[in-house]
């Protein structure tokens, strides 16, 4: 199960735990009918530093008592502001949870805290089980190590990829970045919050569409 919470801000249920991806809620002008106090998590996965990604992070980690995934720097500015119960990772790692495996990807962005400093190495997420594997691309360019991606095992069934353009991907770019992962199933992220971002949403899914792939664009606080 797949709930989308506006930009880049999910929650995918995996074996029974609530991952939630970037927090970013409470600033967010679309978002205003999210009400942050339903938000469960068991686990907290951060891919950069930059404020529309980790804005809500600390406090829902603190709310909820999730273990957060994160970057080593994020992991001692988490420390620092009063969160302990952290699990630090950089680029190439892996590491089995009880949910199953993530594994660290190049994601070709930048990264600063909301405080101004270093926010260390951006990141993509590949989340496998047993049996299923999907990617959380987080704020990325396009680049030719998500070829690497699509060595998964089991290979992806989905894929969360930017596609406003201008910060990162943009939709042309995701196409070519779901041949690169050899996965055709797409949900849409870091989209139409920021003027920078607007996308035409019925375009973007005929592109898709046009090159036998399938973009679902969901609804702030819609479930699949």
């Amino acid at each position: 199960k797949t709930t989308y919470w506006g930009h880049a801000c999910f929650t995918v249920e995996v074996r029974g735990k609530k991952l939630l991806f970037d927090p970013f809620i409470t600033p967010n002008p679309l978002a205003a009918g999210i009400d942050i106090e339903s938000i469960e998590a068991d686990y907290i996965l951060l891919s950069h530093g930059h404020e529309d990604h980790v804005a809500d992070a600390i406090y829902l980690a603190k709310k909820t008592g999730a273990k957060v995934i994160c970057n080593w720097e994020l992991f001692v500015w988490l420390g620092k502001n009063g969160v302990e119960n952290a699990h630090p990772m950089n680029t190439g790692g892996s590491f089995r949870f009880d949910f199953g495996t993530v594994k660290c990807t190049v994601a070709q962005h930048s990264s600063s805290l909301p405080d101004g400093t270093y926010g260390g190495n951006p990141m993509g997420f590949v989340i496998s089980t047993d049996t299923e594997s999907f990617y959380y691309a987080g704020d990325t360019a396009l680049t030719l190590d998500m070829q690497l991606i699509s060595a998964t095992k089991p290979a992806l069934q989905l894929a969360l990829l930017p596609i406003g353009g201008n910060f990162t991907m943009d939709v042309n770019d995701a196409i070519k970045a779901s041949d690169f992962i050899q996965c055709n199933r797409v949900i849409g992220l870091h989209f139409d919050t920021f003027g920078y971002i607007k996308i035409d949403r019925e375009k973007a899914i005929q592109s898709f569409n046009e090159n036998n792939k399938e973009l679902i664009l969901l609804n702030i606080g819609e479930s699949i």
